[in-house]
């Protein structure tokens, strides 16, 4: 299908003067308002501005406070592959509150762009998906040591970062980049599940940009690339035996034991690029064998997990990790692997985002789809209010004053 098909982009109109009206909420179980199917067109939901579904139970005013904003999001609930509501929502309100943006529905994300004919363009990332509540839904603000607080699943990872992107594609009249905004799916589960995958197939241009910034949790802090993350099985062999005669036996899981001392005495790597520091790690996060309690056992593994810096490649990041075991008595074999990004902040977009937060940058640990980006040649950050060790608990909590300190600083950036 055309990229350019009217019936499945539009550009949305400006609607300032219609009143935010809320509606009753949706019950549980309530089977009564759900809405009708969309029609699809090449594969695509199709939604007209005047026909775009609205759920009751939610309203969202995305010119309102980004704080008030966040509770909305947060208040509709969103777990990975139950994510039609909030799209719908989100959809029917970029539709609604903003002006100039293409608009186009993939499955349950919503993508909207500015062809404004700017120099550069910046895409701003958020997924729409939370882990399973813990009963923490709705959301409620309290007053902690810290300030104001917005507790609620959700308000770190990651719709405090959406309730940003939005808010500031609604209130941004004139940016300086021209803007591409994507809300996808299913981030919290696997990688083959994620939202981004299915927009690179379907839609792969509206992924390019000359920065792209993503909206998850970093305590307000601009985390530049990610590291790498490779998991290998490390297994040893041996002969299995009574273990009343352990001596015609031999040991694997003995065996583990020179696998283990190499990892106790491994010394990792700190790299310094684009002036954030990556610390590498390797681990043992699992341990398997034995047979029964009367037999010497003679398969023992052990799982490792290598978190590496974005200069390695996959590959060199595998063969490190031979190079570390090199010499023992045990087969390697590879089960997962994750590329890194490096952080692009050499890149003039990049650049001028790191002006405008006053240097404030720091290496990311931990994988994010910024990866996703940099392997297509995109430089990629995060940036979002929430702290990132607080994400997914019980009690997970932002302070309201990062959304509003974020807010600002993306403003003053996008605005130029």
């Amino acid at each position: 299908m055309s990229r350019t098909d009217p019936s499945a982009a539009s550009v949305a109109t400006p609607t300032p003067e219609a009143p935010v009206t809320p509606v009753r909420l949706l019950s549980p179980g309530d089977e009564t308002q759900k809405p009708p199917a969309r029609p699809r067109i090449g594969g695509f939901h199709v939604c007209s501005p005047e026909k775009a579904t609205r759920y009751a139970g939610a309203v969202l005013d995305l010119r309102s406070d980004p704080i008030a904003l966040t509770a909305a999001l947060v208040d509709i609930p969103s777990e990975s592959r139950h994510e039609a509501r909030i799209a719908d929502e989100v959809e029917a309100a970029l539709r609604a509150q903003t002006s100039g943006f293409e608009i186009i529905r993939d499955g349950d994300a919503v993508l909207a762009r500015t062809r404004l004919g700017r120099p550069t363009r910046v895409l701003l990332a958020g997924h729409l998906d939370t882990v399973p509540a813990a009963g923490n839904l709705p959301s409620r603000r309290t007053t902690e040591a810290e300030g104001d607080v917005l507790h609620g699943c959700g308000t770190v990872d990651m719709k405090s970062g959406d309730a940003v992107f939005l808010h500031l594609a609604a209130t941004i009249a004139e940016p300086a980049h021209d803007l591409t905004c994507v809300f996808y799916d299913c981030e919290e589960i696997d990688a083959a599940a994620n939202g981004l995958n299915r927009i690179e197939r379907n839609l792969p241009d509206w992924l390019v940009a000359d920065l792209a910034i993503l909206g998850e949790p970093t305590g307000g802090f601009i985390e530049a690339g990610c590291q790498g993350t490779l998991r290998v099985v490390v297994t040893a062999g041996g002969t299995r035996a009574h273990s009343a005669r352990s001596w015609l036996g031999d040991n694997a899981i003995h065996k583990l034991g020179a696998v283990l001392d190499r990892l106790a005495t491994y010394r990792p790597r700190s790299v310094d690029i684009d002036g954030c520091v990556y610390r590498e790690g390797l681990s043992a996060v699992r341990i398997d064998g034995g047979v029964a309690g009367n037999v010497i056992p003679d398969a023992a593994s052990v799982t490792v997990n290598f978190r590496f810096a974005p200069d390695r490649s996959p590959e060199q990041a595998l063969t490190h990790v031979r190079e570390v075991f090199d010499g023992l008595d045990v087969a390697i074999e590879q089960t997962d692997v994750a590329a890194g990004a490096l952080p692009g902040l050499t890149a003039p977009a990049a650049a001028a985002l790191v002006a405008a937060a006053d240097g404030q940058v720091r290496a990311k640990y931990g994988w994010t789809d910024v990866s996703r980006f940099a392997a297509r040649g995109v430089p990629a950050v995060n940036y979002g209010p929430g702290d990132p060790n607080l994400a997914h608990c019980v009690d997970e909590r932002v302070p309201v004053s990062q959304i509003s300190a974020v807010t600002d600083l993306l403003r003053r950036f996008l605005v130029g």
